[in-house]
């Protein structure tokens, strides 16, 4: 077989020639065909599968590799058919081995592919972070800007799944904190669909932290007019009292806690913050100012987490405008607890609204006054 999957052709009879190019002319029929348009609804893992088929067709030089992706299609069916409709060499079953899908990965990258690497669970990318934070996300800067490594690595993330030890871990920080990598985390089918596209047609390496207990949510996907740019904040509900600000699993939390609070004569602005690495802070600090309070919500831990820097970042950028500190909420510090009891653990709309409480506890004045403190 050649690196497109042809198989070589030596010399042959007549008819065993045309029976290879019709059987070639059927898989390029197939490869190319039921590409969606218009607007669809659909689940957001539905979104992302429709997504790596669209990228395969239009560029022989994009594979996937990772473990189950072929036959049956991914634990949770993200790749389900994609082996059937463009072959066994371009949609890999790998060995459980995630260093070596990854390591195998950025070799193809180097020889000019674009390999799509599924991890699958989060808690299985550490065999592979070495291959991650010193190979990957340093190849283009070790080789003065000479070698790319366009790699995409799909990551099923974040718990409330009801699995075990090792199924529903949130290490997005590890990631945002090495540079050379950027960091995606759709939070719906649409953002799923284009995010995904626009992570694989990037000429750095882009992990997509897909929160798979939102792989069943279903909504419009707009296969015509592209989603905004993956690497922006988008601000998804427009608010005068406050601002949450989430990505990945908690964006629907977030924006069901803005109703709830509606309900008490609240109005909640909402910022999906969608790209981890690069951070859109200036559009965070932008609605924080505007709203005078933030709330920042990540399932993972917030000791040592992603909501740590944007409140530092929002407080540099906006301390002035803001009437109250800015809050977290997320995990605790600790190992991620077993399944009945990750409900206790994950955030949920009453901690987000607590936090929205806590904010309106302060005052203009109050904040005012521990400025002044603080200045002397």
């Amino acid at each position: 077989m050649t690196s497109t999957g042809e198989a070589k052709m030596p010399t042959v009879q007549k008819g065993t020639a045309q029976k290879g190019t019709a059987q070639k002319s059927e898989k390029t029929a197939a490869e190319h065909a039921e590409r969606p348009s218009g607007r669809q609804q659909m689940v957001l893992a539905k979104a992302i599968n429709a997504a790596l088929a669209d990228e395969l067709s239009a560029d022989e030089k994009t594979l996937l590799i990772g473990e189950d992706i072929g036959a049956l299609g991914g634990v949770f069916r993200v790749t389900d058919g994609l082996q059937a409709r463009f072959g066994v060499d371009r949609v890999l079953d790998s060995p459980l081995a995630e260093s070596g899908i990854v390591g195998s990965a950025i070799g193809m990258s180097m020889r000019g592919f674009r390999p799509v690497a599924e991890i699958q669970f989060d808690g299985f990318v550490f065999p592979a972070f070495n291959q991650i934070t010193t190979q990957l996300s340093k190849m283009h800067n070790r080789t003065n800007g000479l070698v790319r490594t366009p790699v995409t690595i799909r990551l099923p993330y974040g718990g409330s799944i009801g699995s075990i030890e090792h199924h529903s871990e949130s290490p997005e920080a590890l990631f945002v904190h090495t540079a050379g990598l950027r960091v995606l985390a759709p939070s719906s089918p649409q953002d799923a669909y284009w995010m995904t596209r626009q992570a694989i047609a990037c000429d750095d390496p882009v992990i997509i932290l897909e929160p798979k207990r939102r792989y069943w949510l279903k909504g419009d996907v707009d296969f015509d007019t592209p989603a905004p740019d993956a690497f922006r904040a988008q601000v998804i509900r427009t608010g005068t009292d406050a601002t949450i600000a989430a990505y990945g699993p908690l964006v629907p939390v977030a924006l069901a806690a803005a109703e709830a609070a509606a309900q008490d004569g609240r109005s909640i602005e909402v910022v999906d913050i969608r790209s981890l690495s690069p951070l859109d802070d200036e559009t965070i600090a932008r609605s924080a100012a505007k709203t005078r309070r933030l709330v920042v919500a990540h399932e993972a831990p917030t000791f040592g987490g992603l909501g740590g820097e944007i409140a530092a970042r929002v407080s540099e950028r906006a301390y002035h405008r803001l009437a109250a500190p800015v809050l977290r909420v997320g995990g605790f510090h600790m190992p991620y607890p077993p399944s009945q009891q990750e409900h206790r653990y994950l955030p949920d709309i009453d901690r987000m609204l607590e936090a929205l409480e806590r904010s309106f506890g302060y005052s203009g004045e109050d904040h005012a006054s521990s400025r002044r403190s603080t200045h002397g």
